[in-house]
C-alpha cells in the first residue's frame, strides 16, 4: 500500500500518478497511523498541487471519521434497547402518491459489529441520491440478519383507506421476517392491533440503523415499481415523479383518465370525478 510513497524519487512523480494513487485510497482499509504517513508524505512535497492534494486528503479523512459517528450513532440508539437481542426496523413508502401501492420493510441488522463493519450512508431515504439508495440497498441486504417487504395496492387503499393500509403493511412485513425480533422500531407510528413488543420513533429514519436501513430499501423496491409501471403507461411520468402529484402528473390525468394503478379515492378530492 505504501510503496510507492517510499519510493526513492518519489518528487520525481507526477501529479497525476500522486493524484489518482490518492483518490484509489479508501479509509475503511487504513488505519489511522497510515493516514498520517500519507499526509506527512504529501505535505513535505515542495509542489503547490501535491500540498494542496494533501489539505484535501485530510479534509475527506475528516468528513470520513464524521460520517462514521453518525453511523455509530445509529447503531448506539438500536443498541439502547439492552433488554432485546433482535430489533427490527421498519418504515413505509408511498403513503401520499396518487398512484401505486405503499410499501413497507422490515429490517434486522447485526448490531454488535466493530466500526468497520458498519453500513456507512444509513439515513433517511428521501435524503439520500437515487444512486446512493440502490448502492446502499444491495449493501443493506447483503448485510442483515433478516429483510423483508410487503406493499398493499392501489386497489387495497381504495377499499380499505391508507390508515390500514399503512398499518397492514408495517404487520405484514414484520411477519414476512424469516427471523422472529424481539422488538419492533416503528416509524412515527405505533403498529395497531399487533402482539410483539414494538416501540414508535418519531423520524426513526434519521435516529434508528434498523429503521434507516428499511427506508432505503422500501424507497428502492417501491421506485423501481413506478419504473416498470412507466413503461406500461408513459404519459403521467412514473419513472420520475413515483406517482405523487406533480404538476406534468395531473396534467397527464386530466387528459388520458385515470390508469389502473391510481388511487381513484385521492383522486376525487384533487381533480374531480369527471376525469376518472
Amino acid at each position: 500500500m505504501k510503496d510507492i510513497l517510499l519510493n526513492e524519487n518519489f518528487e520525481s512523480l507526477s501529479v497525476d500518478i500522486l493524484k489518482s494513487y490518492v483518490n484509489s485510497l479508501s479509509f475503511y482499509n487504513l488505519e489511522k497511523e497510515e493516514v498520517y504517513f500519507i499526509n506527512k508524505k504529501l505535505e513535505l512535497d515542495n509542489r503547490k498541487s501535491i500540498q494542496y492534494l494533501a489539505t484535501r486528503f485530510m479534509r475527506c479523512y475528516e468528513n470520513y471519521n464524521k460520517e462514521l459517528k453518525r453511523i455509530e450513532n445509529l447503531y448506539i440508539f438500536d443498541k439502547g434497547f439492552k433488554n432485546f437481542k433482535l430489533i427490527a426496523g421498519i418504515d413505509e413508502v408511498g403513503r401520499g402518491p396518487l398512484a401505486g401501492p405503499i410499501v413497507s420493510a422490515a429490517v434486522i441488522l447485526d448490531l454488535n459489529v466493530n466500526n468497520k463493519d458498519m453500513i456507512l450512508g444509513l439515513n433517511d431515504s428521501k435524503k439520500l441520491t437515487e444512486t446512493k439508495r440502490e448502492y446502499l440497498s444491495n449493501i443493506i441486504k447483503s448485510k442483515a440478519l433478516a429483510y423483508s417487504i410487503s406493499f398493499c395496492s392501489n386497489s387495497d387503499i381504495d377499499e380499505r383507506g391508507i390508515g390500514f393500509c399503512n398499518n397492514e403493511v408495517f404487520k405484514k412485513a414484520v411477519y414476512s421476517l424469516d427471523i422472529k425480533p424481539n422488538l419492533v422500531l416503528s416509524d412515527g407510528y405505533t403498529i395497531k392491533n399487533f402482539e410483539s413488543p414494538n416501540i414508535a420513533v418519531i423520524r426513526g429514519d434519521s435516529k434508528s440503523a434498523s429503521i434507516a436501513a428499511a427506508s432505503i430499501i422500501a424507497k428502492v423496491y417501491r421506485d423501481t415499481l413506478m419504473k416498470e409501471q412507466a413503461k406500461i403507461y408513459p404519459h403521467y411520468d412514473f419513472d420520475h415523479n413515483v406517482g405523487y402529484g406533480t404538476r406534468k402528473h395531473i396534467e397527464a390525468i386530466e387528459k388520458y383518465g385515470a390508469t389502473s394503478i391510481h388511487r381513484v379515492s385521492f383522486l376525487n378530492n384533487i381533480i374531480g370525478e369527471k376525469h376518472l
